[in-house]
């Protein structure tokens, strides 16, 4: 990977501390008007190569900004995509997490359909032969967090700053199979997910709002992947969070949430938050 401009090296050194102390900082495009989605994947090649070189093993991959119906509350225009990683990844027993804040600045949580990557991706968006290269489903709550004060940024401040990635938790996981998959490809667009903090019912969402299907998502990381040498090419064993189908809410130490996704067969999946 070739060395990134000056400007872009310090907008690295400028992201890198703020994760590092948990410390939040002006926007980048706030410093540089020219600061496009571009100049974001290179300061994120940077950011991906210092976790690396500091042990950090990626385990798959988040796509955010998949709910269209999101964008201009956030004042972004496009998805956008970032790793996580061995340490931000948590299994479900017995459909139940729990996670700890520390370290998270304006921490929200997101419910979403995650996915267990089979082999490479099929050409086009058929969700139907999406799934062929999936080889389990999951319920999951990404908590995602914003270097950027009150969630003010563009779309090329989330795609740098590790795409607002915190957090993963995945639920029980759903083999697909030929048995199954012509009725989740026809489910995933219309499921409804159910969001509560305790006993009190917050959102609900559809999977339509993530970019038709969730299962959709996944054409658009591939095609994405396909334009950034740096970036390799889905893999069989990653993990893909596909985007929240409700707005993200923000979340305290000591609650406890919980979703439920309707006509999908999955379980459900709940998140403590330790104090």
């Amino acid at each position: 990977m070739a060395a990134l401009n000056p400007a872009l090296a310090a907008a690295a050194d400028r992201l890198d501390a703020a994760f590092v102390a948990a410390r939040q900082i002006p926007r980048l495009t706030e410093a540089d008007p020219d600061f496009d989605v571009a100049c974001a994947y290179e300061v994120l090649a940077e950011l991906h190569a210092r976790r690396i070189a500091r042990g950090w093993q990626p385990v798959g991959r988040k796509i955010g900004f998949t709910n269209t119906t999101i964008w201009a509350r956030y004042g972004v225009d496009r998805p956008m995509w970032s790793h996580v990683w061995d340490r931000t990844v948590t299994h479900a027993v017995d459909d139940r997490a729990e996670l700890a804040l520390e370290g998270l600045m304006e921490p929200r949580i997101e419910p979403e359909i995650v996915f267990g990557i089979a082999g490479p991706l099929p050409p086009g968006d058929d969700p139907l032969d999406i799934l062929r290269a999936v080889a389990w489903i999951a319920p999951g709550f990404e908590i995602v967090h914003s270097a950027f004060p009150g969630w003010k940024f563009g779309a090329a401040d989330c795609a740098a700053a590790y795409g607002l990635h915190g957090r993963l938790a995945v639920g029980t996981r759903v083999p697909v199979t030929d048995a199954n998959r012509a009725t989740l490809a026809a489910a995933l667009p219309t499921f409804e997910v159910t969001l509560s903090r305790g006993h009190t019912l917050i959102e609900q969402g559809v999977g339509g709002n993530v970019l038709g299907s969730p299962a959709r998502a996944l054409a658009y990381l591939r095609d994405v992947l396909a334009t950034q040498p740096w970036a390799p090419p889905l893999a069989a064993g990653e993990i893909v969070t596909t985007g929240t189908i409700t707005d993200a809410q923000p979340v305290r130490a000591g609650e406890t949430w919980h979703a439920t996704f309707d006509t999908l067969p999955l379980r459900m999946i709940a998140i403590l938050f330790a104090t």
